[in-house]
Order: C-alpha cells, then structure tokens, then sequence
C-alpha cells in the first residue's frame, strides 16, 4: 500500500496526477535506465568497440517488462548500490554472451543523470502544456474584463482602482516570462552525460566523445562540453525554473483566495455539483482547489532548498549530496504537474463578479479617490500642500465614518479651487483607471505574438 502522499489512496489526487505519477515512478526510472543503456549499446556497436550483435541483442531486451522491479529493489538494498542490480537484471535477460557488453564503460551516473534527464523531457510538454492552457484562460478573462472596475489594493489595503483584466494581464505577462525561461533552459537541461567514472571517457578509448554523441544523439538529447557529475547547475537551473513557476501560480492561487473571501466576494474557483465545504457547515463553498495550490506551491519550494544541497559537491563525484535528486526531482515534478493542473482547472472555470468589483470600489466612501483630488488641488497649490491638506481631510472623513465628498466640500482650503462638480467627477473611480486598459492591450498583443512559442 503506497505510503507517500502523491501515491496514496487517499489523498493522492490532491498532490500528483496520473500523468506525472506514470513518468516518475520506478517502472519508468528503469525504463528510461534501460534506454541509455540501450543507446549506448548501439552506439558502441556502432563504432565497432562491441559487438555488433551483442549490441541488437542489448537493444532489444532493455525492456522494464523483462525484469522483476521489486527483485531489483531488494538487490539494491543488499548491495547497497543504485543501479548495479539493475545492470545485472539487464545483463540476465541478454542471450549467450551479450550481457557481457551491457554497460561497457559507463559509470552509474552517465546513467541516472541521463535517466533523470530523460524523464524530465518527457513531463516537459506536459508542463508547457497546462501553463500555455492557463495563459489562454486568462487571456480570455483580460478581453472579457478589459474595462471591468475593481480595486486595485498594495499593502492589503484598497489603493486605487484598477480593472480585473488589468490584473490578469499582469498575471499573463509574468507567465510569458516563465515560458521564456523554459525555452531559455531546454538547451541546458536536456543535455545527457556519458563520460565514464571520473570523466576523462578512459573507459572508452579514443572514441569516447564521438560514443558519447551518438549515444544522447539517439536519445535526443545534447552533448555537454565536459562531465557534469560534479556540476550540478543543470539541475539547480530546473530546480530554480520550476520554484519560480510555482512562485507564480501559488500566488495567483492565494490571490484568488483571498478575492473570494465573502467580505471581498469577487471571484471564486468553481464549484461543481458534489463539491463539500465542510463536514458541518451546509452552507460553505471553500476554495479546496486554490489551497491545495498554495500548498503544492511550498512544497515545490521545499524541494528547491533540498536541490541547493546537492550542488555542493565534492571533488569529481560526491554521491551523499547526488543521492537528494533521486528524491527531490520526482516530488518537485510530480508536485509542479498538479499545481498546474488544478490552477488551469480555476483559471478556466473562474467565477467574476463585476457588481461586487463595482461596489467594493465604494467602500471607502470616496477615500480611493484621494490621489486624483490631491493632484488636481495641486494644479494650484502645488503638490507636497496640496498632500498635506487632503491627507488632514482624508483622515478626519475616515475617523468619524463621513464621506470624502462631504469633508472636501466642508473645507474652504479645497472649495477656493474645486467646486462640488468638479469634486464628483474626480471622486468617480471609472475616471481614473490611467491607462490600464491600453495596457492590458499591450499583453494581449505581446501573447498573440509569442503564444505559438
């Protein structure tokens, strides 16, 4: 019975996916094992540093359905090694004396970093997939609220007004940046690593970098320069891009969250037919779907801090540390597969209510408006004065519950410059929303620019 959180049976679906689950589990560590194996093989065939026909027989038996997983965990317990049972299981299934060849100069971590490698490329279409779907979710939610009012809050206090597709169009541009970045890195991350025990590819005789090439050639993956045992800014680099991915959806989750609080009641993740708020509470419509982000989104962080760790090696090769990836890359993946997909699943069924946006806009009686009647007494008064009066009314209309526009037409310092007309019209928020509709314009056009990327 699975014991860790992505795989239980409880509570497995509020942390992985089925998908991530598939591509990080043991039967596809081993499968992707056997590929490089399988790739070297080949290659070496090749090249004529092993038989050829050792190499098709190699080839065709690296199968993870010809071994026993569990037999192999057992070995390695035994011998307390990470893949030399898993050569042994390979080597048993070849014919004659083709397990001879299996394995031939590599060193174990050609083959886990390469594995490693391996599986990550293949959850990386996944990933792009569901933040390219969420970049279009909110697309669609900044056309649609291009010029919805709302306001706009800094330190969790209502500042000025913005419009909600303002505020999705910040969101958007952030995530063009991460997919950027993602593209940036591909050419680093996927870089395999077949270099022998130290490196130096002595194993391999002269052919060492030509073998090398063909091998991750036939894997699709890039040749590094030099050996990257010892250089673990590949992986550092993964685990920065997906702490920063995570950074983003984890705070459009909190947002959200905060948003749908009944005394905001702005938007709400959906909630379908069959949803239970609480086990007492009939009435509760909890954000279970953006809470499981926020907590996925510091998981994921967790998993960056132990990474760190790993960079710190020592000489050519120093296991202790490399043995964190074995644990921190799956969980940090498999963590990243559902943030995304449970923030998709929000972002593309989000709940807007425009009226209550409307309205919360009002709740300060016309205080939201302050800057705009500062900058127009100023016209005259200048600035910094113009400041200090408006502040000494702003905080005397908020301590006794009156209306701004009340307190500004009882002051005479403000009335030698504005009349009551004038004041209403700088106290209605729709007139002052700068120019944040042409600037969500300008994300949508960047989006449809680069969406196809």
């Amino acid at each position: 019975m699975p014991s860790h959180i992505t795989e239980s049976d409880l509570y497995g679906s509020s942390f992985s996916t089925p998908e991530f689950i598939a591509i990080f589990n043991d039967r596809n560590r081993v499968q992707k094992w056997f590929d490089v194996e399988a790739a070297l093989a080949e290659a070496q065939g090749e090249l004529g540093m092993i038989p050829v026909d050792a190499a098709a027989e190699i080839s065709a038996r690296a199968r993870v359905e010809n071994v026993d997983i569990k037999a192999i965990g057992l070995e390695i317990a035994a011998t307390a090694h990470p893949l030399v049972p898993v050569v042994r299981a390979l080597q048993n299934t070849c014919e004659a004396s083709a397990g001879e060849f299996v394995h031939y100069g590599a060193t174990t971590q050609d083959i886990m970093d390469t594995g490693m490698v391996l599986q990550i490329k293949e959850a990386w279409p996944l990933l792009l997939r569901d933040i390219k779907a969420s970049r279009s979710a909110l697309t669609q939610l900044a056309q649609t609220h291009r010029a919805t009012p709302m306001a706009g809050r800094t330190h969790g206090q209502q500042a000025l007004p913005i419009t909600f597709g303002y505020k999705c169009a910040v969101w958007i541009d952030e995530i063009n940046r991460q997919l950027q970045r993602c593209t940036e890195a591909e050419t680093r991350i996927f870089t395999g690593n077949i270099t022998g025990a130290v490196g130096t590819m002595a194993s391999f005789g002269a052919q060492g970098r030509a073998m090398q090439a063909l091998t991750l050639h036939k894997l699709d993956l890039l040749s590094p320069t030099i050996c990257w045992h010892s250089a673990r800014d590949r992986v550092i680099e993964l685990a920065n891009l997906i702490n920063q991915i995570a950074g983003t959806f984890g705070k459009i989750a909190r947002e959200i969250y905060t948003l749908q609080q009944v005394e905001f009641g702005e938007v709400a993740e959906p909630n379908p037919p069959g949803k239970v708020g609480s086990s007492t509470m009939p009435h509760k419509r909890n954000p279970a779907m953006v809470e499981a982000s926020i907590s996925l989104s510091r998981l994921i962080r967790a998993q960056q801090v132990a990474l760190t760790d790993a960079a710190f090696q020592e000489h050519e090769r120093y296991s202790a540390l490399l043995r964190i990836e074995l644990a921190a890359i799956p969980e940090m993946m498999i963590y990243c597969g559902a943030l995304l997909a449970k923030m998709r699943t929000v972002l593309e069924q989000l709940v807007v209510n425009p009226a209550r946006m409307r309205s919360n806009l009002d709740l300060l009686g016309g205080l939201l408006m302050s800057e705009r009647v500062m900058l127009a007494l100023g016209e005259t008064l200048g600035k910094q004065s113009a400041h200090e009066i408006v502040h000494e009314i702003a905080m005397m209309a908020f301590e006794n519950e009156q209306l701004f526009r009340d307190a500004l037409l009882a002051d005479p310092r403000v009335m030698k410059h504005l009349d009551a007309a004038m004041i209403d019209e700088l106290l209605d928020p729709i007139g002052y929303l700068g120019e944040a509709m042409q600037l969500v314009d300008d994300v949508l056009t960047n989006v449809s620019a680069t969406a196809d990327k």
